[in-house]
């Protein structure tokens, strides 16, 4: 595959893009989601879907749309551009039914709702996740990493103290973030989780789906208790 400018810019995966050919050449897709798919790729996985395959509507949902993805966004009438937080019920009904759900380095994030609340909440609205995350191998149970003290949860993120958000992180913890109605322990923007693979097949499958595809990508960076896993399910 030829990859463009934008691609390379912006850090799309292949092992993501593979994710997506994987879901819609086993299932007959017509429609997805693409939840926080702005950060860091501009939505570039939204846009090669849009370009490779008959869709019939769309949605990227992110709270922070860039003004390259605005204006992009719009050479696609299959598409909605839907600005806010996806794990809010209300975001989740205006995105409505869909096909597939990606979730691409966005779980871990995931807090009040949690990430298996989220995954509850688009269970009844789509019949395929597709997901990318960085999965907790440092133990055999999911973990919320701020409970593990500011050392330990320093030394399993990839950020210094002095990082923005992260700086003072420990201190305003309980503070309300200036642009959340929540505090700091509570927003996105930080990581949250370790979840591991069998929490995380066992949540799903109850919610009704069975896992179709799943691939180890090797380690996150420098942190051993973190790799990349990739996994499709259906229902």
């Amino acid at each position: 595959m030829i990859r463009l400018p934008w691609q390379r810019k912006n850090k799309v995966l292949k092992e993501k893009l593979d994710l997506i050919e994987f879901a819609f050449t086993n299932q007959k897709l017509e429609s997805f989601a693409d939840l926080g798919g702005v950060w860091g790729v501009e939505g570039g996985y939204t846009f090669h879907t849009l370009d490779n395959h008959e869709v019939s509507h769309a949605a990227l949902v992110d709270t922070h749309p860039t003004e390259i993805v605005t204006r992009r966004s719009q050479q696609y009438p299959a598409l909605r551009l839907v600005r806010g937080n996806f794990g809010s019920e209300e975001i989740a009904r205006e995105v409505g039914a869909v096909d597939a759900v990606f979730l691409f380095d966005v779980l871990l994030h995931q807090v009040s709702p949690d990430w298996n609340q989220v995954l509850e909440m688009y269970a009844g609205r789509v019949r395929c996740f597709v997901i990318y995350n960085q999965q907790w191998i440092g133990s055999n149970t999911t973990v919320r990493l701020l409970e593990l003290g500011e050392t330990e949860y320093f030394w399993n993120v990839p950020h210094k103290v002095s990082d923005r958000p992260y700086s003072d992180l420990f201190r305003k913890l309980d503070q309300k973030h200036p642009d959340h109605d929540r505090t700091w322990r509570d927003v996105h923007h930080i990581w949250q989780w370790g979840i591991t693979d069998s929490d995380l097949e066992r949540v799903i499958e109850n919610l009704g789906f069975k896992l179709a595809f799943k691939k180890n990508y090797g380690r996150f960076g420098r942190l051993a208790n973190f790799e990349n896993h990739g996994f499709v399910f259906f229902r």
